[in-house]
């Protein structure tokens, strides 16, 4: 059941409740987090930080150094040890762009085929390694900022999964009437078959304990449009059910509606969702060798790192 608790600033919840924030804590000190060698395919010696986080990108072109520099900025801030993952969907120009983001802590991935964001998210949560994981858009439309207290949120209340929510009462965030129908009305059809109370569960924000996402990603299948529903299906499923909503602030104005071909594949991806979850418990089945099959799925993408 999705909870809008309110939202303590990180100073007032680390002083009331010191302990829930070794997360927060100043970094220590070790091995910098080194990007990929773009030539040889190796890594640089990597410490373990405590947060990850995964950018999704596609066609985002120059303005991806922009939307790095903000994140980093916006993580810089936290006082804890991260890494950022941004996995390029099938897109030279963006993979150019992002490599020219100057912090060491900022990793670029992908490969040459477009797969879609949840093949994404996928393919860049299998290769964090922080204890706390983020995955947030390309286009930074939702303010980054709201990293650290989400963060703050999921340790506080010892959450499972914060879900970022444009429906709380104290998100800054406005779009179209047409569209705010469509979106309840998925958002009901969501609550019937998958049997959860969360208000949104499409906005680009989420923070996870890592074993809740390493948990989904060993099973997850959807490679484009439903993920976010996978990924809130197999985490209530496996019994991960501590879920809270918490306010963001989206700049962009939702001046276009989703196309007709969008929102069938959603559908499709939903309905299938449900099949393999409740009729023919596909995910129970395969928990034990979803990795395998994430791994091989990787390979067959075309690495273009």
């Amino acid at each position: 059941m999705g909870l809008a608790y309110p939202v303590p600033s990180v100073g007032t919840a680390m002083t009331q409740h010191p302990k829930a924030f070794g997360l927060l804590a100043p970094p220590p000190m070790g091995i910098p987090i080194r990007p990929r060698r773009a030539a040889t395919g190796e890594f640089q010696p990597r410490s373990k930080p405590a947060l990850s986080v995964v950018v999704p990108a596609y066609h985002e072109g120059d303005g991806i150094r922009s939307s790095l520099d903000r994140l980093t900025a916006a993580l810089g801030a936290t006082g804890t040890t991260w890494e950022v993952v941004v996995v390029v969907d099938g897109d030279a120009a963006t993979t150019s762009a992002a490599r020219k983001c100057e912090s060491s802590q900022v990793r670029v991935v992908g490969y040459a085929r477009n797969r879609g964001k949840g093949f994404a998210l996928r393919y860049g949560l299998a290769q964090t390694l922080g204890d706390v994981v983020t995955i947030i858009d390309a286009d930074m439309e939702i303010a980054p900022e709201e990293i650290g207290r989400m963060v703050s949120l999921l340790q506080l209340y010892q959450a499972d999964i914060v879900i970022g929510s444009k429906r709380h009462p104290m998100s800054e965030v406005r779009y179209p009437l047409f569209r705010q129908l469509q979106s309840r009305a998925f958002q009901l059809l969501v609550r019937v078959l998958f049997r959860f109370n969360v208000s949104d569960t499409q906005t680009g924000l989420k923070v996870m304990r890592r074993e809740v996402a390493t948990r989904v990603v060993d099973v997850a299948l959807v490679k484009r449009f439903a993920f976010d529903v996978e990924l809130l299906a197999l985490a209530r499923h496996f019994g991960y059910r501590r879920l809270i909503e918490a306010p963001v602030r989206i700049d962009y104005a939702f001046e276009t509606t989703t196309d007709l071909k969008a929102v069938a594949r959603v559908l499709w991806d939903t309905a299938a969702i449900f099949y393999r979850l409740r009729v023919r418990h596909w995910y129970d089945r395969n928990a034990a060798g979803g990795r395998r099959a994430l791994d091989v799925g990787l390979i067959d993408a075309g690495s273009v790192r």
